[in-house]
């Protein structure tokens, strides 16, 4: 008995197939995790290891060079850059992509291991290697507080305060606080007083280091009782710390006899944030990864609520990015788009093949759909962009196996068959095709599902969820949709009115026959068009991942390097009150420093640094964003004339880094900067859509240096530390330890103070052999000025130096590659040097690499199972003929529209050369099965493509129409289309091209068949 008889036989299994389906459905909807974006491991470590006083040239040749000679050792690692300034080094480690997410705990123990060896031998005054392995944690719920009148202990206390309550909520991994203001106890002794009495610097330093140290002070044993002992309490305000004592030659005094103690802010913070125009803190709240976002970012907001009823009068709280309610908006919108594709296909279907039909593969196509979503929750699959996209390309050929099930059952039953004949014997003549072209569907997306690169990894729910919907389209197939057909199809008459009598049907048979007469005529064309259209293919404006659909974008502002932070951030002011001035603005938050902590899984913030400035505006819709981000970049430039003023959409999907880029490595960093000037006037020449070309080296600064006296100095005693540890005294100040407030550590500093009018040469210096001050003069031939790297790079241990540029709003980044690649190729590089390209054109290649390494596998499983199907070579050949021809419908439809070819619609390339493969095949065995009942090769031909023709044209039209709710989403809208233009020419060729090859291709062995003699009749 076959299955689809005994579906309907046997009824009581396949009702609980559809009720497992609809309520393993409902709970899956209401179970799955929802993300925004699909969790890929961000497989980087940031290794941070400081050098107080040394150049950046030192750093890099001191600290990251050893550093990266062991991390080099670990096969796992791929690709090590590193950015040094002066007194830090800054060390990025990628893994290969072919670790996943789950062996990484391991390597960076091992890494770990690595450089606490390496570090053993680091030069004295280094710090230890810090590793940083959370670089990828997303803090999707991220906020602004702005509390203006508040002190800066009382924003601490605040700060604090939020973060403990928030991390006390269920599903919540970590809240990270950014911006708060830097405090720090700073002495100021009196110059004056404290050189008149012999008292250097470095004897406050010692006094307050060990006022408020935490040392063990043993214990007590009595009988047979142990007793702990404490330490006294140390100094813990900043009245106290001005009673410290300080003993010099033999007399004591208080430090408030010589030095003003005071409280305040650091002069040059690291961090300076403002939200609208108001100084603010950020926090943002990372859920852990097993939590639905949206069920974590509800009870956040629900805990906030009730804080906010206990905060002091004035705190308020911004949202600034929210992405729970990011995703649980395009959860409703893709039920919405769910139930405009099965409205459309019951509508359409209904139209073309009566109610009842409808109704059948109507019901089979959302059972599909629910009951995917019960195995994307059993395997746990989240519900993001991505899997939501799967769903909807799936919808076309979810419905191909419904259709021809339901269409063949029909005919029969309109033949006089029963319900149970009629599913017999579609489902026997259709199952098998029909499962090895869902497979073959399937395996058109193996090669991104299985891409073990951040691309692949991005994208692998789609693999996965279109996997699990195909199949699961084919099981209901052949048991819910013969059941179905058995309650609602009606039983016809033998020798009734033929199905295929129609108009429609007798049209095209008429035109095929015309097209089989022709068809050397046909194939010209076809070779013809094809060849036009892969010319048009080729003006196709490229590009990797669309600009995302979220109402935000960024600004980027770098004034020259070695601009204070407070010069960067007055400029953004200007900014900030521009912007307050425009309608389409609904948020503005500033960050003087660096950028924001990451927020979504595809931003990426730049690195410190005094001179860079960072903006995330936010407006009502992305609609608003083009003519405000032109208007406000023509401003920008104008009223900032000093800085380098950009701006730049959020990009869906991983990458990372400026559209175009141009790496430059060698030995010799003059030389480096010679060429980078090159790559630049190259570029500009090339094309005019290069904009902004910069180096990541950005400009040199200027440096002073000491020449220190040897004899001189020596004589008295004074040694190069002591000429430095003097002039940080004049300038940054002495760290001489820590102010206790309750769990912060607030930094006490000895520095001069800051309305002392003493110049450097005129610095005393401490002598700590002749017990006295000398001036820094004394001790020094002057003080020499010179030009120094201060940001300088390096990329698997060899100095590299990046030219970056923008390029305009309406031109991809392969445009204007194009335009530039054969001009920066021709620059002369001196022996020793090297050029790579990367930015986009990088990130894409890798990914189409990494794709490329899996294709071939994919295809190969794909032309056996064809050939499995058929268990003959010419009827694969010709579906296979058929698939170079897909591209003809997506050159025409980009076109028209004007729209890149972006990753996604790739994508929609692939889906559609399955659907083209499918209905290839499921035809070419039509015609296989007519001709076995002896029909002649023309007849049987028209007779078979005739009897696939509705299901081809409804199939092709419910898909086409399904994707109409896609052409609003910018993610997806590129592949909508392409879907849609390639479809619609796809069915020509299934329908045209596929009869004329079969015709060519068993003409011939026709004509021998029938010249052969009949046997003898004895």
């Amino acid at each position: 008995m076959g299955i689809a008889r005994a579906s309907i036989e046997k009824p009581i299994l396949t009702w609980l197939v559809i009720l497992g389906c609809l309520m393993g459905g409902i709970w899956g909807f209401a179970t799955l995790g929802r993300l925004e974006d699909p969790a890929f491991t961000i497989k980087q470590a940031v290794i941070s290891t400081g050098y107080p006083g040394a150049s950046a040239e030192q750093v890099a040749r001191e600290i990251s060079e050893p550093l990266e000679s062991a991390i080099q050792q670990m096969g796992e690692v791929d690709t090590i850059t590193s950015v040094n300034q002066p007194g830090r080094s800054l060390i990025e480690v990628e893994i290969k992509s072919t670790y996943d997410g789950e062996a990484l705990p391991d390597i960076w123990t091992k890494l770990r291991a690595k450089l606490r060896d390496a570090g053993r031998d680091l030069p004295q005054g280094a710090g230890q290697p810090l590793v940083n392995d959370g670089f990828g944690d997303v803090f999707g719920l991220y906020y602004a507080v702005t509390a203006p009148g508040f002190d800066d202990a009382e924003l601490h206390r605040l700060a604090t305060w939020l973060r403990r309550e928030l991390l006390a909520v269920e599903g919540v991994a970590d809240v990270e606080l950014a911006g708060l203001p830097q405090e720090a106890i700073f002495v100021e002794p009196e110059l004056a007083l404290s050189t008149a009495r012999n008292l250097p610097p470095q004897a406050l330093v010692g006094a307050i280091s060990a006022a408020d140290s935490v040392v063990p002070a043993g214990t007590v044993d009595r009988d047979g009782q142990r007793t702990i002992i404490e330490a006294p309490e140390g100094s813990d305000s900043v009245s106290e710390i001005s009673g410290l004592s300080v003993g010099v030659g033999g007399e004591v005094l208080n430090l408030y006899d010589v030095a003003q103690v005071q409280r305040g802010r650091v002069e040059q913070p690291s961090l300076m944030i403002r939200h609208d125009g108001t100084e603010a803190f950020t926090f943002g709240v990372a859920g852990l990864s097993t939590e639905n976002i949206v069920a974590v970012g509800e009870r956040v907001d629900a805990r906030l609520g009730e804080l906010f009823v206990e905060m002091p009068a004035g705190v308020e709280l911004h949202p600034v990015y929210q992405q729970h309610e990011v995703v649980d908006e395009a959860s409703n919108a893709f039920l919405v788009n769910l139930a405009m594709s099965v409205g459309i296909v019951v509508l359409v279907l209904a139209l073309f093949m009566g109610w009842r039909a409808a109704m059948v593969v109507g019901t089979t196509l959302l059972l599909t759909v629910v009951g995917t979503l019960f195995f994307m929750a059993i395997f746990a699959i989240e519900m993001e962009r991505i899997s939501l996209g799967a769903l909807i390309i799936a919808m076309g050929m979810l419905v191909d196996n419904a259709i021809v099930v339901a269409e063949g059952m029909q005919v029969a039953m309109l033949g006089g068959r029963s319900s149970r004949e009629a599913a017999t014997e579609t489902a026997g003549k259709t199952q098998v095709p029909l499962l090895g072209a869902t497979v073959i569907g399937i395996m058109a997306f193996a090669g991104i599902g299985l891409s073990p690169d951040a691309t692949g990894e991005f994208m692998f729910s789609l693999f996965a969820v279109i996997g699990i919907s195909l199949l699961l389209s084919w099981v209901l197939a052949i048991t819910v949709t013969p059941l179905l057909g058995h309650y609602f199809f009606k039983r016809g008459t033998a020798g009734g009115a033929g199905a295929y009598d129609g108009a429609l049907f007798r049209g095209y048979a008429t035109l095929l026959r015309g097209a089989l007469k022709a068809r050397w005529l046909v194939i010209l064309a076809l070779i013809g068009i094809t060849a036009a259209c892969f010319v048009g293919f080729g003006q196709i404006r490229q590009q990797f991942f669309p600009n995302s659909n979220t109402p935000l974008f960024f600004v980027h502002y770098k004034l020259p390097q070695g601009s204070t932070i407070h010069e960067t951030s007055e400029d953004l002011s200007t900014i900030e009150a521009w912007l307050s001035e425009r309608d389409e603005v609904v948020s503005v938050t500033t960050y003087a420093g660096q950028g924001a902590s990451r927020f979504m899984l595809t931003y990426s913030a730049q690195k410190p640094n005094p001179s860079y400035g960072h903006m995330i505006i936010r407006t009502g819709s992305i609609e608003e964003i083009p003519e405000l981000r032109a208007d406000l970049e023509a401003f920008g430039r104008s009223a900032l004339p000093a800085g380098e003023f950009r701006t730049e959409r959020l990009v869906f999907g991983p990458g990372g880094g400026d559209p175009i880029e141009a790496r430059v490595s060698g030995p010799d960093p003059a030389v480096l900067r010679a060429v980078g000037a090159e790559v630049i006037a190259a570029m500009e020449a090339a094309s005019p859509n290069v904009l902004d070309a910069r180096t990541d080296w950005r400009e040199p600064e200027l440096v002073i240096r000491p020449a220190y006296a040897d004899e001189r100095a020596q004589s008295a005693g004074v040694s190069r530390d002591d000429l430095a540890t003097a002039l940080r005294f004049a300038t940054d100040g002495i760290a001489a330890g820590v102010y206790r407030e309750g769990e912060r550590l607030i930094p006490i500093t000895v520095r001069l103070p800051r309305d002392a009018d003493v110049g450097l040469r005129d610095q005393p210096v401490w002598s700590e052999t002749g017990r006295h001050f000398l001036s820094v003069e004394q001790v020094i031939d002057g003080l020499d000025h010179e030009v120094q790297n201060t940001l300088v790079h390096r990329r698997d241990r060899v100095l590299t130096l990046t030219v970056g540029a923008d390029i305009p709003p309406e031109r991809t980044a392969a445009e204007v590659f194009s335009e530039i690649r054969a001009a920066v190729e021709a620059v002369e590089l001196p022996a020793g040097y090297a050029l790579d390209w990367g930015g986009e054109f990088e990130n894409s290649a890798e990914a189409q690499e990494s794709l490329g390494r899996q294709l071939p596998l994919s295809l190969l499983v794909m032309v056996l199972i064809s050939v499995l199907l058929f268990n003959a070579i010419r009827q694969p050949v010709i579906i296979w003929l058929l698939v170079p021809m897909s591209v003809n419908g997506v050159a025409l439809g980009l076109l028209g529209t004007g729209l890149p070819f972006t990753f996604t619609a790739l994508l929609g390339l692939l889906s559609l050369s399955g659907m083209l493969i499918k209905n290839g095949i499921v035809l070419v065995e039509e015609i296989d099965l007519v001709r076995a009942e002896g029909v002649a090769l023309k007849e049987a031909i028209v007779t078979a493509c005739v009897s696939r023709l509705r299901p081809v044209v409804l199939a092709a039209a419910t898909t086409i129409l399904g994707m109409l709710p896609l052409l609003s989403d910018a993610f997806f809208v590129s592949m909508a289309v392409t879907i849609m233009g390639g479809l619609a020419f796809a069915s020509v060729l299934t329908l045209i091209a596929a009869p004329v090859f079969y015709y060519v291709f068993f003409a011939r062995s026709e004509r021998r068949a029938d010249a052969r003699p009949e046997p003898a009749v004895a």
